[in-house]
């Protein structure tokens, strides 16, 4: 009678057991779907910042960690927006490079789209007009794709040595298109860098990492109160 009685608690013990074990295994389930559906909520709430421009954007000689796309991402999340920086920054790329890549880059939904390309251009002497097309038509094409995208055209300039007519119809391209298409300007990307050896890499063109410091500053001035009215 005693290992009857013995027997069945041990029964009992086993089915109670197993039942909890069961309940649990099924909360974690429960939990887990849970954190999977958030997750995904999350990812389909996050907006895209598109950085599209050449080695400046590429952060070109450095680490691409130390670039002002990257920065801008950690100031992005410092104070808890959900964005997410995309740079596709590309080394060498002229205005008209990035008009035959554009439909390439736009594989997503944008809602940002920082447009940095020109300082190639100027470099090489190319027609101003040539330069204005050509961002007038990445500017057209962003928008068919994405009519409620915010997009901010980062201003550029060139050296003198180019002379004086060039180089002024070059620097007044960037706020003409940019009132045209109502449009975010950087009035100069590199203000606060151009021209200072100690901020730029040995070729005077390209910044330091304490130079993209300076350089995300001067695109955070502009973004930041774009995307905190999104």
């Amino acid at each position: 009678m005693r290992n009857l009685v013995y027997l069945s608690f041990l029964t009992l013990l086993l089915f109670s057991s197993c039942g909890e074990a069961s309940k649990n295994e099924t909360n974690a389930e429960i939990e887990a779907e849970e954190s999977e559906e958030t997750e995904k909520d999350t990812s389909k709430d996050t907006k895209t910042i598109l950085f599209f421009g050449d080695s400046l954007t590429a952060a070109m000689g450095l680490d691409p960690a130390e670039g002002f796309p990257a920065e801008i991402q950690q100031k992005i999340d410092s104070i808890g927006l959900n964005y997410e920086v995309v740079d596709a920054g590309l080394s060498g790329e002229t205005t008209a490079g990035g008009r035959n890549r554009i439909q390439w880059v736009l594989n997503q939904k944008v809602d940002v789209f920082v447009l940095e390309l020109g300082a190639n251009d100027g470099l090489r002497g190319i027609p101003v007009q040539e330069t204005r097309q050509n961002l007038q038509a990445i500017i057209d094409i962003v928008r068919a794709k994405n009519p409620n995208v915010e997009i901010i055209l980062a201003g550029m300039q060139v050296p003198p040595n180019l002379g004086q007519d060039y180089t002024e119809e070059f620097k007044n391209v960037f706020p003409e298109l940019a009132q045209e298409n109502d449009l975010h300007l950087i009035p100069f990307l590199l203000e606060g860098v151009a021209g200072n050896p100690s901020l730029n890499q040995q070729d005077r063109i390209h910044p330091t990492e304490e130079g993209y410091d300076i350089v995300a500053e001067n695109v955070w001035t502009v973004l930041e109160p774009v995307i905190s009215d999104q």
